[in-house]
């Protein structure tokens, strides 16, 4: 049994014949298997539960600082080496093969294609050149890829697709900071080495000027949210969260269904990541455990926080404190992720392992 649905017009850059290169899509139909129409199901489903608000508020109990902590705080991915020994930025999941993908800066000393010398972490980091690893469900390495000048990887999506996963990212990485100034989307390749500038790529600046931009791709209900910083003459950098329709972010018409000011995370906490699923972005905040003298200690269990913003009205009501993970020996909050596989649910990732050689460890943190 297969079904069939229509994809739209735009140009993309995608895998043909073994090479890379720019493929316009034109209205047809594409077969997808039995499994990806099951999955298809659960998506819509699933968009019914997040517009609807889900559990992520009744599944939470009380803390004593007036905070709260996930009920459902099962291992999703035990500590999992990727195929770079730096901290995992982010993480999203391809429901539709059960695999998950990570992304981290590429670590120094390594030499890639057409480069002259082995280049320091420090290099790395300000040109923005990140690692994507693919991993099955149990953590089995599957691939991993090279983006050359992308960003510094703070948000990942994954779009399913009957030919592979299409990853989305920033790119166009601003020469002194390393963040992109734009967002792009590709095909998953396994051992290729991507850069930004190439001519294939197709890069959406839907606010022109801003800075920092990271994507999300809620599949359930085909949406895209784009996070940005705007940088005004006068006053302080402001972070946003705009939300758009798949396909017209795809054609170039940037109009948002929603746009909402970030809010609900203290200037003081260390924002690690966000995703959008429902009418909802999740943001994610919180450091590594310090010392026992200092003020993140393990015994604390950690003062990472998961906060929900509403985007049809800005509200943000109080953070939910997540303690997954708290017997992690290194533990850093590190991106945030919908899974659509049984229940939705919201996981979190962390960074965990030795100094040089980092893994990355997901929690779920509660229903949506």
């Amino acid at each position: 049994m297969t079904f069939s649905r229509f994809v739209g017009m735009g140009v993309e850059y995608l895998p043909r014949g073994g090479r890379w290169g720019a493929i316009r899509f034109v209205e047809r139909q594409r077969n997808y298997s039995r499994r990806t129409a099951l999955w298809a199901g659960v998506s819509a489903a699933a968009a019914a539960g997040g517009l609807a608000g889900g559990q992520w508020y009744a599944d939470h109990r009380s803390d004593r600082d007036g905070t709260s902590e996930p009920v459902d705080t099962s291992q999703i991915l035990a500590p999992t080496p990727l195929h770079q020994t730096t901290v995992p930025q982010s993480f999203a999941f391809d429901d539709s093969q059960g695999d998950i993908y990570a992304v981290q800066l590429v670590q120094g000393g390594v030499r890639l294609p057409g480069e002259p010398r082995r280049l320091t972490s420090t290099e790395r980091d300000r040109r923005g050149d990140l690692c994507v690893t693919r991993l099955s469900a149990g953590g089995r390495t599957r691939g991993h890829m090279f983006l050359r000048g992308f960003g510094h990887g703070v948000s990942l999506g994954v779009e399913p697709s009957a030919a592979g996963a299409l990853l989305w990212t920033e790119s166009q990485a601003h020469p002194e900071t390393g963040y992109g100034q734009a967002i792009t989307r590709f095909a998953f390749r396994d051992g290729a080495v991507l850069d930004s500038g190439h001519p294939g790529l197709r890069h959406h600046r839907p606010v022109p000027g801003s800075v920092a931009n990271q994507p999300s791709v809620d599949m359930a209900a085909r949406r895209v949210m784009v996070s940005y910083w705007t940088v005004p003459a006068y006053g302080e950098r402001q972070q946003w969260y705009a939300v758009y329709d798949m396909d017209s972010f795809l054609a170039g018409r940037y109009e948002p269904l929603h746009a909402a000011r970030q809010r609900g995370r203290g200037a003081d906490e260390t924002f690690q990541g966000c995703v959008l699923h429902g009418d909802r972005v999740y943001q994610l905040a919180g450091n590594a455990y310090t010392s026992v003298s200092g003020t993140n200690p393990a015994d604390s269990g950690g003062n990472t926080r998961v906060t929900a913003v509403d985007l049809r009205g800005g509200a943000a009501p109080a953070p939910r404190r997540i303690t997954s993970g708290a017997g992690l020996a290194y533990r850093e909050p590190e991106g945030l992720a919908v899974t659509l596989a049984g229940r939705p649910r919201l996981c979190v990732g962390f960074a965990t392992g030795g100094s040089r050689a980092r893994m990355l460890a997901v929690h779920s943190c509660g229903r949506v």
